[in-house]
């Protein structure tokens, strides 16, 4: 099981396509056509072989312009992990009593997504690849165009909850990985990790945050500040969402 997507939801597709990759240093975006069931368009970003994706609603109704406005602006809107074994994962699911919302199969790329009220946080997907090095997702060309020369990987999730503890054990249930708390509390995946902190923006719960590993965290830093994307605490800001660096 490991962290292999983060989706960030923003009104200014263009605006945060542009920012993502002036301060990541990742230059290509593929444009799923599959998320325009859901009123949605959205530009995919492969860093290493983790992906970063910008969701903007082009319908009305849609969840994610709900959550524009519940949160009052751009954010974090979703979790993906890989799973090997998506069956077991689907059956854990259920017997946690999770509502499952959405979940296709489709020639060796499957995804099942929990109901948000049913976790809190975040919308949780639960992705199968065949061959396991593969990601739908990101388009059939995305191994061309990856760049690590500033950006690595996306190695972590920061969910705000009014209930730190209660949520991190909720999503523990879920994903069958144990809830440890050492300065707060997290969920160890296979790769990179998911926490769960108390609110800090005002802004609700939601994903707050996630981390990149990145060769130069004071290049990236210079980045965002000269894009104006350092919030009042000098941290890097994109779509709404706080991005921890981690030195790799």
């Amino acid at each position: 099981m490991r962290l292999r997507q983060i989706a960030l939801v923003a009104h200014d597709l263009a605006a945060a396509r542009a920012e993502i990759t002036a301060v990541l240093g990742i230059d290509y975006a593929y444009d799923d056509p599959g998320v325009g069931k859901y009123g949605l368009k959205n530009a995919v970003f492969p860093v290493g072989t983790t992906f970063l994706e910008v969701v903007s609603p082009h319908a009305p109704g849609t969840t994610a312009a709900r959550l524009l406005e519940k949160r009052g602006g751009a954010g974090g809107y979703m979790v993906i992990l890989q799973v090997d074994d998506l069956a077991e994962a689907r059956a854990r699911v259920r017997e946690a009593g999770a509502r499952i919302v959405d979940q296709t199969d489709r020639d060796g790329a499957s995804f099942t997504h929990i109901h948000p009220k049913d976790l809190g946080g975040a919308i949780l997907s639960l992705d199968h690849m065949n061959p396991k090095e593969r990601w739908e997702w990101g388009g059939p060309h995305w191994h061309d165009h990856v760049r690590t020369d500033v950006s690595v990987a996306i190695v972590g999730a920061e969910l705000q909850a009014e209930d730190p503890s209660r949520m991190a054990k909720r999503w523990a249930a879920v994903l069958g990985r144990s809830a440890k708390q050492s300065g707060g509390w997290r969920i160890d995946l296979d790769e990179g990790q998911i926490r769960f902190v108390p609110i800090r923006d005002g802004r609700g719960e939601g994903l707050g945050a996630f981390d990149v590993a990145v060769r130069n965290p004071s290049e990236v830093h210079r980045r965002a500040e000269a894009l104006g994307l350092l919030d009042a605490n000098g941290v890097v800001t994109l779509s709404g969402t706080r991005v921890g660096l981690v030195a790799s």
